[in-house]
């Protein structure tokens, strides 16, 4: 099976709720990850890229409730203030949830273009929370991780829809 995005004539096998929570665990894992110098600001917020794209793609199977437990697992594991995360994510998931179809009728590169304001939401999100609670602005640099989140939304896409795409019976091809 070829590494490529998805057709839009192409009819996918239903998603496994395992497999959703599967991948959600693994972006929390690497969100979690001991990150430092350069990569740590670059770093993209692989959680909240995962979770937009389950809300964009499965928004029947995703929903708010997952989407602040997730965010108060993040707060939990990254040690921030408390409910920074959830606020954001659940912020997150109304936007995915409510532009699925628009951001479905485009093709991935542009897709990217509706995915950078999303993240850039999320992320000004937990800075006015930081900052509500007394934190001093980080600098403009904060934001570059919503850029590196939206570049990796085209591989994110193709490698999460690997599993949903049927098998071709080697004796029984296409017509």
């Amino acid at each position: 099976m070829a590494l490529r995005p998805p057709q839009p004539h192409e009819i996918l096998l239903p998603v496994k709720p395992g497999f959703i929570a599967a991948t959600l665990v693994f972006a929390l894992l690497a969100n979690l990850l001991p990150w430092s110098g350069v990569a740590l600001w670059i770093m993209p917020d692989f959680l909240a890229v995962t979770l937009l794209y389950w809300c964009i793609y499965q928004p029947r199977k995703f929903g708010f409730a997952a989407a602040w437990l997730l965010g108060l697992a993040m707060d939990i594991g990254d040690a921030s203030l408390f409910g920074q995360h959830a606020l954001a994510y659940t912020l997150l998931a109304y936007a995915g949830i409510s532009l699925h179809r628009r951001v479905q009728m485009f093709g991935i590169k542009h897709q990217v273009l509706h995915v950078v304001p999303l993240l850039l939401l999320t992320q000004l999100a937990m800075l006015l929370v930081r900052m509500a609670a007394g934190a001093d602005f980080p600098g403009l640099t904060y934001f570059v991780s919503s850029f590196t989140g939206a570049a990796l939304w085209p591989l994110l896409v193709i490698v999460l829809e690997l599993p949903q795409r049927p098998r071709l019976d080697p004796e029984h091809p296409a017509i």
